[in-house]
């Protein structure tokens, strides 16, 4: 398997736990940037904690899954 597809797909996976953690957690920082700020003002923080939270879900498996598919 080639290098760049491999960096790309665990890139996806730690910015898909990164946004994951920040959903559960409740990251009062990670909630008051300029983009969660978008979701925030539209939907509530808990509604802004439930997007990043399917967000992450969806990017670690888009990760894994590339992970698998090179593999093939």
């Amino acid at each position: 398997m080639q290098e760049q597809p491999v960096l790309i797909a665990l890139f996806a996976i730690a910015a898909g736990i990164f946004s994951l953690l920040g959903g559960i957690n409740n990251w009062d920082w990670f909630m008051k940037s300029f983009r969660a700020g978008i979701f925030v003002k539209t939907i509530g923080r808990q509604g802004a904690r439930v997007v990043y939270g399917i967000l992450g879900v969806v990017m670690i498996a888009i990760g894994v899954l590339l992970l698998l598919i090179g593999e093939v």
